[in-house]
């Protein structure tokens, strides 16, 4: 990603352009930044007021609070067994917090639990295939080869 300008490149373009030096096509090629960079902080200046940069956000805000890592560790105590959408449902009923089974997983990872394999529940065997029809199977066994 390429590095932002700095602020004092800023204050020069602008301050120029407020002494009349030009408009902003000529400015720009004057200081060596494209047309599109010196209307974009223009417009910023006059948006907010200010020749330095505004801090920019990246990402979304996190929705995860304190309070919620209260609520999953709370649920994870009582019960070691919860499933991500047990644990996805009790944030959603204490909270009124809609909140991804990945982003629970995540805090779950952070908090250092771990998932837990129910021990109680048969071990699942794998299923006997049954034909759909009555016709044959096409493999051979040894035996039934013809000899020529």
């Amino acid at each position: 990603m390429a590095k932002a300008y700095g602020d004092d490149l800023r204050r020069e373009l602008l301050q120029a352009y407020d002494r009349g030096e030009g408009m902003l096509r000529q400015l720009a090629e004057c200081y060596a930044v494209s047309v599109a960079w010196a209307w974009k902080v223009s417009a910023q200046r006059n948006d907010s007021g200010q020749m330095e940069r505004m801090e920019q956000r990246r990402g979304g805000r996190r929705k995860v609070t304190a309070n919620v890592e209260d609520w999953v560790c709370w649920g994870l105590r009582r019960n070691p067994d919860l499933s991500l959408a047990e644990l996805q449902q009790l944030v959603a009923y204490h909270c009124d917090l809609h909140v991804s089974i990945g982003t629970l997983s995540e805090v779950r990872r952070h908090m250092r639990w771990r998932l837990k394999k129910r021990h109680t529940t048969r071990a699942n065997p794998t299923p006997e295939r049954i034909s759909s029809s009555n016709k044959p199977s096409r493999k051979r066994s040894a035996g039934s080869r013809r000899r020529g």
